[in-house]
């Protein structure tokens, strides 16, 4: 296992333990989020933060596979929120140990859910 592939799993395992000291320290300070379906984007460590502290919904995440370069690493994962569940794929780019983007693939578009922290639509 690379260490980016480390990283990657580390990644997913603290969101979904909500350890929110140790997964912010594995993102850039300038780190970028981006989510196509949505159409949302979230710019710095903060932001992503508080995207993710009050991101509604009691939601779960479940490594399944892991792989990582030099530069990248991608997880495919498993989700449940409530009934719902389903697969998705997030992609880290990273620079000297930090993860400076994120793009999460989800299984369709669909229309953000209302939330409590503005972002950004394109």
């Amino acid at each position: 296992m690379t260490d980016n592939s480390a990283l990657g799993r580390r990644y997913l395992e603290l969101l979904e333990a909500r350890d929110w000291d140790a997964w912010v320290r594995l993102l850039d300070e300038d780190v970028v989020y981006d989510m196509p379906q949505t159409r949302e984007l979230v710019i710095g460590r903060t932001s992503f933060l508080e995207f993710n502290q009050t991101y509604p919904g009691e939601w779960h995440l479940t490594a399944k596979v892991v792989i990582a370069d030099d530069a990248r690493a991608v997880v495919w994962f498993d989700w449940r929120m409530g009934e719902e569940s389903g697969e998705s794929q997030t992609f880290l780019e990273i620079t000297d140990g930090r993860i400076t983007r994120v793009t999460d693939f989800w299984p369709e578009a669909c229309e953000p859910p209302e939330r409590a922290v503005p972002v950004e639509r394109y």
